[in-house]
């Protein structure tokens, strides 16, 4: 068996970097920017009004200054001259500001008779005057790579960008194998369960930023899983579970063989999760995970999610650790690196892990917002001590 973090090395080590495709500003919430965006004008364009007030020519106007006001600013529709001394210009937030201001007054300093303002209150503070490129300049940019974010969108749009450079959706195959697995809506018999795995992991790697394809169930036997296999064979990250373990039904290490797997690694110390399979079978990678749904969910945000950010450009590592203080004494860890599931009280930075850390319960996984981190042979543990964890 391998460390999970020596397991981790070689996961990512398998990916293949997907090359970028073109896609409107509209579809590319949540991608993977591959190429910087570069501003194509200043933002804002012009000086503009940070209020509603008046544009006048005098910075340092004093209580009972009166100005004649000539005109209006409006966004959309800037005012056709300059602003001179003792005179004002109406303007609004976001038009542009006239040639000759200094500063913009605010409108409740004022008091308006017919096209005459009077000041009333002191002009203090800023000249409340956006300046021209005060946001961004032409040739600035916007960083690659990048998951974009709702801000990052605006952004692009401000920039004047209609469509986005991004790294393509990597494809991933998931497999369920065995012959006691049913899809979600048939009636399973009393030897039977419902297949769950494949769906979760679905969820997660499309979150991830990934495109993910449901094959058949693969049965327990070596035509099924090598007709499955070979269904997958285009996909860019094949991900099988169950069946990679020593009984005499798990086929997944000894049909990819024969299929061609340069297998990178069999077994990490790790719990939930030590039947983990992984290798590159032709142009995809391969990663064989545990049938147990929660084993399979945990692997997959330790091994697979580092894995499809490396496909995509990002950075990737091992998923972001915090430190949190028990709320309860925990028992001694044994010799695998253990993931419990716990919960985590932002309120006080405590967790507290689940009493039940069978790998099967899905309940005690839905209930959790993280796992904790026990490092092997990690002795017993009071409560307030500090410990890892990973916020789910």
């Amino acid at each position: 068996m391998i460390s999970t973090a020596e397991a981790l090395e070689k996961v990512v080590a398998l990916a293949t970097p997907m090359p970028a495709e073109t896609v409107s500003l509209a579809e590319a919430s949540g991608r993977v920017l591959a190429k910087p965006v570069i501003a194509a004008h200043a933002q804002p364009p012009f000086a503009a009004s940070a209020m509603d007030g008046y544009a006048i020519a005098d910075r340092t106007p004093k209580i009972e200054d009166t100005f004649n006001v000539v005109g209006t600013s409006a966004a959309g529709h800037g005012f056709d001259g300059s602003v001179a001394n003792s005179e004002a210009v109406r303007i609004f937030t976001g038009a542009p500001v006239p040639p000759g201001t200094a500063r913009v007054i605010l409108q409740e300093d004022v008091a308006r008779e017919g096209d005459t303002i009077t000041m009333t209150g002191a002009a203090e503070g800023g000249t409340h005057i956006r300046p021209a490129g005060g946001d961004f300049k032409p040739g600035d940019t916007l960083d690659a790579p990048r998951r974009l974010s709702p801000s990052d969108i605006a952004l692009a749009a401000s920039m004047g960008s209609a469509a986005l450079s991004v790294s393509k959706k990597p494809v991933v195959a998931l497999i369920a194998t065995g012959d006691e697995l049913v899809m979600p809506g048939e009636t399973p018999r009393a030897d039977q369960i419902i297949a769950s795995n494949t769906f979760g992991l679905k969820a997660m790697l499309e979150n991830a930023g990934a495109t993910a394809r449901l094959m058949p169930i693969a049965k327990d036997t070596v035509q099924s899983l090598t007709t499955v296999l070979e269904m997958a064979a285009d996909a860019d990250l094949i991900v099988t579970i169950g069946g990679a373990s020593v009984g005499d039904h798990d086929l997944v290490g000894d049909v990819a063989a024969e299929m061609g797997l340069e297998r990178a690694f069999y077994k990490v110390a790790m719990r939930p999760g030590k039947p983990l399979l992984a290798g590159r079978m032709g142009t995809a990678a391969m990663v064989g995970l545990p049938g147990n749904p929660v084993s399979s969910m945990v692997c997959g945000e330790i091994f697979l999610r580092p894995l499809i950010d490396k496909m995509l450009g990002l950075p990737a590592g091992p998923r972001t650790r915090h430190r949190a203080t028990l709320s309860q004494p925990i028992a001694a860890n044994a010799g695998r690196e253990h993931y419990m599931r716990a919960i985590w009280s932002d309120c006080d930075n405590t967790v507290k892990p689940f009493e039940r850390q069978d790998s099967s319960l899905l309940t005690v996984l839905a209930r959790a917002n993280a796992l904790l981190i026990r490092p092997p042979h990690d002795p017993a543990r009071e409560a307030g001590e500090a410990v890892d964890i990973i916020r789910l």
